[in-house]
């Protein structure tokens, strides 16, 4: 089973749902397993707890 993270900003229950089956349609097809047997793991990031070089993500 294979498990997918991604780490995003906060996002609407909508765009999580339409995420989560493009991640799992893609990943079914690429890897040959049913849709079924993907697990799609989104851990919401706020800017502030993001650093990019040597800045926030937040202050860019």
């Amino acid at each position: 089973m294979p498990v997918i993270t991604i780490d995003g900003p906060k996002m609407s229950k909508e765009q999580k749902s339409k995420l989560v089956a493009a991640y799992a349609e893609s990943a079914s097809e690429i890897m040959g397993l049913p849709v079924d047997a993907m697990v799609i793991i989104i851990r919401e990031v706020e800017g502030e707890n993001v650093g990019v070089g040597n800045k926030l993500l937040c202050d860019r």
